[in-house]
Formats: C-alpha cells, structure tokens, sequence
C-alpha cells in the first residue's frame, strides 16, 4: 500500500477511536443466540394442529431455510413482535369464535407483517393481501372511496371465512394456506396433475413451496422471542388499538376533516383509525367510523353543528373543461392552489383532462370553524378571526 495512504487511514482510525471514546457511551456486546442453536427444534412441530414432518431431511431443510432468512431480518421480526400486540388479540378472538385454529394468525404476518398499506406487486392489498374480486366476494367493499381489505376488522372476517372454505374444499389447513397463497383452482390443478394432497410433497410455484414454512419460522419467533435473541419489555410493545365506534350519517359527500373536528382531533388520526378511507371525503351514506375515545362524548352533536356550518356555506362553482385547459391554468384563474383542485375532484394528478369534463371549484376564502363547549358540555360554533 502507498505509504501516504496507509499513513491517512491510521490517522483516521485514531481520530474515530479517540472521538467515540470521549463522546459516546461504551458499546453493549451483542449477545445473540448462534445460528446453529437458533436451528434446533427439540420438540414436535405442528401447524394448525397437523403435523410437520421434521423427520423428512427435505422439510427439516426448508424450515431451517425460513428461520436462517427472518432471523438475519432482525429489524423486521422487531416490528412483527411489537405490531402483534396492537393487532392479534383481535384475530385470536375472532380465530377462538369461529373455532379455528390460532396458527393462522401468523398468515396475516407472512402476508403483510401487520402494515394495513402493504400492497403485492400483483395487487393484493392490506392486512390479509386480499385481491380484488376474492375481496368483494367475502363481503369486503373495495372502490375508489372505501377499501376495506385496510380494515383489520373487516379484512379478518373475510380471511377468516376465505379459509375456512378452503379447508373445507382441502380438507387440510396446509393445504388451505397453500391455496390461500396461490388460489384453490391453481393448487387444485397441481393435486390432481402430481396426484399427491400432501403440501409437504407436492411441487409447487416457488413462492408457494416457501409459504408454509416461513410461517411456521413465524410461529417459532413469536412463540419464543426469547430463544432467538429478542428481549422485549411489556413497554416495548405497540399498545393495542383503543378507539370508540361511532355512527356517522354522510347526506353527500363530506370532508374527514369535519369527522376530525366533531371528534376533536386531527385529520390524520382518523385516516390512522379508518386504513379503509381513501382520499379526504367520505361518500354519501352510513358508515362506521373509529374515532379516539376521549373524542366521543359529544361526538354527535359538535358533528351535527359542523356539518350544518359546513353545508351552509357550501358556494362552489362548476367548471367546464375547455380544449387547451390544464389544471395548473385553471387553478391559477380561480385563485385556488393545484392542490386543491385535485383534492376537491378526486383527480390523478398524472392523469390528463379532456374537454367537457366538470370541476368543482370552492371559494378562494375560507373560514376556519372551531366548536366550543361551555362548562355545562353544551355546543356553541364559532367563526375564528385571525
């Protein structure tokens, strides 16, 4: 090496040396379990209650695989372990009502590690990766306003239901999974063409020959965090969701910003609460919506007040999109931000409009609105002045 190099980098080391030593605190030593005990499983392996035959030198390798691969993800099988107390005990409940078996509360983390967003390079969506049109089959509304395979409650139901017809067509909660991961026709046409219905010795797509055993990995992670070097205190784990239920009567489309007033709390937090909300507006209808508890009280009324406010001064105007038109044009004619028109439209902002299409334009001026309560908990609306 170029002595004028090797000289650069020993200073280099020193000077980081010497800086970690004055500035920071003493590094804690590791003390992860080895791999290799990390592998040993001592005792019977079952998923659903059917067993797993460790003793077939092929299996015992494929779960080894899936235990070496979301052991060396540490950081995520942190966030499966500390999101699990926020959203399994509502699937365990669900799982013990309808008399199901509780390991298959670890699909909706092979699924989606608990993220309400997680979207598939396919399409598949939310908890329990619902495609569309298996969605709406079990009941769930999916739209371009609602999308309920985001809802950790309606989505459940529809898994729930999803897999227990399969086990009834299957007669196997292996095989079940299996047909959850890739579809029941597709696993069906693979049974009958190998004339195998055993999951652990049939070929199949690779991702499905993967599924079941990363979620026995799960199942082995969550079950002993302990034992594969994960110490988390009560504290470290996401508390579990706390909300209230509320009725929320919309007579046309209604901005959430007016759910999150009445609730007295912000935008955001209900768009938190309620995953399955697309967009700033409920549609015209009934919904339920979750709101936080110390915003309940009342809820009703200070919503009915803001929304009569809100109703009243209602004075947009529609826009008929001319040849040439942009949005940025018509924004800047009517003095409103770019922002706002997309929002007020529901537009894409990447895609074009074409002439003879119909903006709704609000006024450039608008009045923020504020509800007060008096000492006896009555409602009075305000017009803030700044």
């Amino acid at each position: 090496m170029n002595p004028v190099k090797w000289k650069s980098l020993l200073l280099l080391g020193i000077a980081i040396f010497s800086f970690s030593e004055v500035n920071a605190e003493p590094f804690e030593p590791f003390s992860f379990p080895s791999m290799m005990s990390a592998l040993s499983i001592t005792t019977p392996l079952e998923f659903c209650g059917e067993p797993v035959p460790v003793e077939v030198q092929e299996v015992r390798e494929r779960i080894e695989k899936e235990l070496l691969l979301s052991l060396w993800h540490r950081p995520q099988v942190i966030l499966w372990l500390k999101r699990s107390r926020r959203y399994m005990p509502y699937i365990e409940e669900v799982l013990r009502s309808e008399g199901m078996p509780d390991d298959l509360k670890y699909v909706a983390i092979a699924e989606s590690a608990l993220r309400p967003h997680a979207r598939s390079s396919k399409g598949a969506v939310g908890f329990w990766q619902f495609m569309n049109y298996t969605g709406q089959q079990y009941g769930l509304v999916i739209n371009r306003r609602i999308d309920e395979r985001r809802n950790i409650f309606a989505s459940t139901q529809a898994a729930i239901r999803y897999l227990s017809d399969l086990y009834a067509t299957f007669g196997s909660w292996a095989l079940a999974a299996a047909a959850y991961n890739m579809g029941e026709v597709g696993l069906n046409a693979e049974i009958v063409e190998q004339g195998v219905n055993n999951y652990y010795q049939l070929y199949l797509n690779l991702e499905t020959q993967r599924y079941i055993f990363r979620i026995i990995a799960i199942k082995l992670i969550l079950e002993d965090p302990a034992k594969y070097g994960f110490y988390l205190a009560e504290e470290d784990y996401y508390p579990a969701l706390s909300f209230d239920r509320v009725r929320v009567q919309c007579f046309k489309e209604t901005p959430i910003r007016i759910i999150a007033q009445a609730a007295q709390t912000h935008f955001k937090v209900i768009k938190d609460l309620n995953p399955e909300i697309r967009g700033h507006y409920l549609p015209e209808g009934n919904h339920a919506i979750l709101i936080p508890k110390e915003g309940s009280e009342n809820f009703q009324a200070r919503y009915r007040d803001l929304l009569k406010h809100w109703s009243s001064n209602q004075k947009e105007q529609t826009y008929l999109v001319k040849e040439g038109d942009h949005l940025t044009a018509i924004a800047e004619r009517f003095g409103v931000s770019l922002a706002s028109l997309i929002i007020w439209n529901r537009l894409n902002p990447k895609a074009p409009i074409h002439p003879g299409d119909r903006l709704i334009i609000y006024p450039k001026e608008s009045v923020p609105l504020t509800v007060d309560e008096d000492e006896n908990g009555n409602n009075s609306t305000s017009v803030k002045n700044n």
